[in-house]
């Protein structure tokens, strides 16, 4: 019997999950990649900053010291120490997932592919053209930072995201121009460093998706550490002088500083794909057009992460990867839970941490759903207050007729790591008892996940 041939064009977070998946089925799966194995976003962005955010937090426990009883400690940045540790880790990650994708027998091919047509893709290598044939293809092409038409990127004063591991030099002044999950995240990246930031905020509140209450607790944070936020300010206009970057608002404000970093969102990778020849189509923002199942307009092509419009998170990259992978080799003929994007968990890796999971307080409020709105703060907490670090809470969002949990809001130390019991009490249809009932460790922080479901 021949086996399945499935192409994936994207070697990220979702391409190399769904060609491990695919493999382990029984597909023939053959990977393109145009720059690096474990995808450019991945490697190039998510993984370098939260490795500066880990540096910098390790430089705020220093100056935490002399609250912990311990002799005020100094810690100088090693800038060329710290590139060689991104480089370090970016380089195991991508030696891990090529290995893995090799024990699977899946066939690797660094190259620019593109559709010739809706069953064959092109493939331009170093040695020239490849020609494959698919039943099936994945496109997997991530995204890349979105540059705004008035800011001109220099690479050295004016950077994207991708330019800051690290940055050419660590800014005396940073100007953040966007205050979502990035914006944030750069903000308390640089704070942590020693930088002065002065940080956009185009609406009145960080994070504007987010809770309102969770918001309020990390504006607090920033503006305790000197973080300037600029409320109501959208920028129009960056111009370098020298050494001096000057942003302009449309409301007149004009603030200079000694780099701008760009954290306004991103935009897909579909562009030179040969997508119209193929017959798929793209929405108005150049996302691939798919269903519940990320098929697109054609039942066997399939675009999964960045590309597909659903949420842009590494872990929900990985999830469709997988589940797509099952979905193309008939296992959606069996018992099959689709991917539920209500129910993914997400962190915002600032100090103090921020994560959230499921129904959310103001858009139960918002559709007049009754729920049930129990919260604990980090004071109450011994675990926080041995580490010295009791800022935020846990809110708990249940059903109140059935105490179904149906969401939750953590803010504080190790919230990613905490939310993970809230995601599979979502997932799994737990109720809040399942959580009071639970007989955790004491003392630690998960201890007011329980407090919180009483």
């Amino acid at each position: 019997m021949q086996k399945t041939r499935l192409v994936i064009i994207g070697g990220g977070p979702a391409g190399n999950t769904c060609a491990t998946v695919a493999a382990t089925l029984g597909a023939e799966v053959t990977l393109v990649e145009r720059e690096i194995i474990s995808g450019a976003a991945h490697l190039w962005d998510c993984i370098p900053s939260k490795a500066l955010i880990a540096t910098g937090g390790e430089l705020s426990e220093l100056r935490r010291a002399p609250e912990m009883g311990l002799a005020a400690a100094e810690g100088a940045l090693d800038v060329q120490a710290l590139k060689r540790r991104i480089d370090s880790i970016q380089s195991h990650l991508h030696e891990s997932v090529c290995d893995l994708l090799n024990s699977q027998g899946v066939r690797l091919l660094i190259g620019t592919a593109r559709f010739k047509d809706d069953h064959t893709i092109v493939v331009e290598t170093s040695g020239g053209l490849e020609e494959l044939e698919a039943d099936f293809v994945v496109i997997a092409t991530g995204s890349r930072p979105r540059v705004p038409d008035f800011a001109a990127v220099d690479g050295e004063r004016i950077l994207t995201t991708r330019d800051c591991y690290p940055p050419p030099e660590i800014p005396e002044h940073a100007i953040v121009i966007g205050s979502g999950v990035t914006g944030v995240e750069f903000t308390h990246m640089f704070a942590s460093l020693g930088s002065k930031v002065s940080l956009l905020v185009s609406r009145q509140q960080v994070l504007p998706i987010k809770d309102a209450e969770v918001a309020s607790v990390l504006e607090e944070a920033f503006l305790d550490r000197g973080v300037t936020l600029l409320k109501g300010a959208r920028a129009c206009e960056i111009d370098r002088d020298g050494d001096v970057v000057h942003v302009r608002c449309e409301d007149g404000r004009v603030i200079d500083g000694s780099h701008a970093i760009l954290a306004v969102g991103s935009l897909p990778n579909t562009e030179d794909l040969g997508l119209a020849d193929a017959g798929v189509l793209l929405d108005d923002a150049g996302y691939v057009v798919v269903n519940h199942n990320c098929v697109s307009s054609q039942r066997h092509v399939y675009a999964i992460g960045d590309v597909s419009g659903k949420l842009p998170l590494s872990s929900v990259a990985a999830m469709q990867g997988r589940k797509i992978a099952e979905h193309l080799m008939g296992m959606h003929n069996r018992p099959h839970r689709n991917l539920d994007y209500d129910k993914a968990a997400s962190a915002v890796f600032t100090e103090p941490e921020i994560a959230d999971v499921g129904l959310a307080e103001a858009e139960a409020f918002a559709s007049g759903r009754k729920i049930r709105v129990t919260k604990v703060p980090f004071t109450a907490n011994a675990k926080a207050l041995i580490k010295g670090d009791p800022r935020g809470f846990v809110k708990i969002i249940s059903d109140p007729a059935t105490g179904v949990v149906l969401g939750g809001s953590i803010v504080g130390r190790n919230a990613a790591e905490l939310i993970g019991v809230v995601a599979l009490a979502v997932t799994a249809g737990l109720k809040v008892s399942d959580i009071v009932d639970s007989l955790l460790v004491h003392p630690t922080l998960s201890e007011a996940l329980a407090d919180a479901a009483s």
